[in-house]
C-alpha cells in the first residue's frame, strides 16, 4: 500500500509537481486514518487533537473542528480561535496527543506497520515551521511528535 521509501516520490521541478503518499504517511496527524476516542470517531488525529483543545473552553469551536472537511481545515479553525484556548491546555497537550496516537495505532494495521518499519531509528516530524511538534525551520525543534511515536514504539 505504501512505498518502502519516500525517496524521490514528492518533489517539484520548474515543469511539474510530483506527489505520492510517503512511506511513513500513517504516522502523520493529517493522514486519512479515522480515530475513535472519547466516544467520537474523528476523521483524522488532527481533528481529534484540535477538538480536544477547544472542548472545555469553546464547545462551539470544537464542534466546527469535528465537522471540518479536512485536517487542514480543522487546523485553520483552531488557529483562528487560538485566543479561546485555556492556559491549562499547554500542560496537557502532549499527553492528549499521546492518547490519540495510541488509539490510532491500536485501530489501524498500516499505522502499526509504519511504526514497526521505523525499527530503532529516530523518528523526526520534519516540519519546517513547527519547532514544538516538529524539527522546525532550523532542524533543532523539540520534535514532540517524533518523540511520542518513539515512546509508543519502545513501550510496545
Amino acid at each position: 500500500m505504501y512505498p518502502s521509501s519516500s525517496e524521490g516520490l514528492n518533489k517539484e521541478t520548474d515543469d511539474a509537481v510530483y506527489f505520492f503518499s510517503p512511506a511513513f504517511d500513517p504516522l502523520n496527524n493529517y493522514s486519512a486514518h479515522a480515530v475513535e476516542i472519547w466516544g467520537k470517531v474523528f476523521p483524522t488525529a488532527e481533528h481529534a487533537y484540535q477538538w480536544k483543545k477547544f472542548l472545555s473552553a469553546a464547545p462551539g469551536v470544537a464542534e466546527q473542528i469535528f465537522q471540518a472537511r479536512s485536517a487542514e481545515a480543522a487546523g485553520k479553525i483552531a488557529s483562528t480561535n487560538k485566543s479561546k484556548i485555556l492556559p491549562a491546555w499547554h500542560d496537557e497537550k502532549v499527553a492528549v496527543m499521546e492518547k490519540i496516537f495510541r488509539a490510532k495505532l491500536e485501530q489501524h494495521d498500516d499505522v502499526r506497520d509504519a511504526l514497526t518499519r521505523t525499527g530503532t531509528r529516530t523518528i523526526i516530524e520534519n516540519s519546517p515551521v513547527d519547532s514544538f511538534w516538529g524539527a522546525g525551520p532550523n532542524g533543532n525543534g523539540q520534535n514532540m511528535i517524533g518523540k511520542l511515536w518513539m515512546k509508543i514504539r519502545d513501550s510496545a
